[in-house]
Parts: C-alpha cells; structure tokens; sequence
C-alpha cells in the first residue's frame, strides 16, 4: 500500500505572473497533477473505470505560501496521504525549491476530496471508496506527517 508520491515540476513561463514569480492558483495546479500521478502510480486512474464511474471533487483544499517560486525554478511535491475515510481521502503537500541551497520549503498546501458515483442523468452522490482503491492507499506515517494534518 502506498501513502505517498514525490513529483519534480518546473515553473514554467506561463505559470508566472508579471512580476515573474509563480501564481498562487498555480500551485493548486500542482497538486491536483501530483496526486493524478499518485494514482497512475499505483496502476489506477483519477476517473474509475467502473460502471458507473467514480470521481473525486474536492471538497477542501488550501495553500500556505513561505517564499516565492520563479520561472524555470525546480519546485518538488510531496504529497502524503494524511487521512482515509470510507468515502474521502485527504493529502498533505510540502513544496521545496530544490535550486535554493539550501533547499527550502516553499508552500504547504492541503486538500480533501470525496468519492463519488455519477451515473448520466444522475446527480453525483458521494459513495464508499471501492475496494480495488482502497486496498492500495493507506495513511502516511505520522512522522512523515510532522504536524502536518
């Protein structure tokens, strides 16, 4: 079981403001592509291929910024699985600049999404998260957590 991914990003140009540094919106961004690679990871996609299919909206999510990001920097996302539920999943994110020395944690992010089936026609309703899923997540250690939840 798995409970945590590591992505290396660069800040790309259109990623920056006019002030070249990165956009706070962004970093939203990265953590959405970082946790879609952790379930690619683990052999799965963010859209089950079930019938009816099963999603993940978001339910939460939030980012404190410590320093900025520029462009062509090299940021790391850490994501850790902070929490399991029957229907949701939370993760933690830890952002390092990896071209500072020394590197340096640049934003702590956090977001809560929730298991849901939505068939066509249908409103989306939450749901247990299945099995196939669950069996491959679990919580990260709490000293990985460090405080983090």
């Amino acid at each position: 079981m798995a409970y945590e991914y590591k992505a290396v990003r660069r800040v790309e140009f259109a990623d920056t403001d006019m002030a070249g540094i990165m956009h706070y919106s962004n970093f939203f961004r990265f953590m959405e592509t970082a946790e879609h690679a952790f379930f690619r990871s683990l052999g799965l996609s963010i859209v089950a291929k079930v019938d009816p299919p099963v999603g993940w909206p978001r339910v939460h999510a939030e980012c404190d910024f410590r320093a900025p990001l520029y462009f062509e920097d090299e940021v790391e996302v850490h994501l850790l699985v902070s929490e399991k539920k029957s229907k949701s999943l939370s993760y933690v994110f830890k952002f390092r600049k990896l071209n500072a020395s020394p590197v340096i944690e640049v934003a702590h992010g956090k977001l809560t999404v929730v298991c849901v089936r939505h068939e066509k026609g249908e409103k989306m309703a939450a749901c247990n998260i299945p099995d196939f899923i669950a069996d491959k997540i679990e919580v990260a250690p709490e000293a990985l957590l460090d405080g983090s939840r």
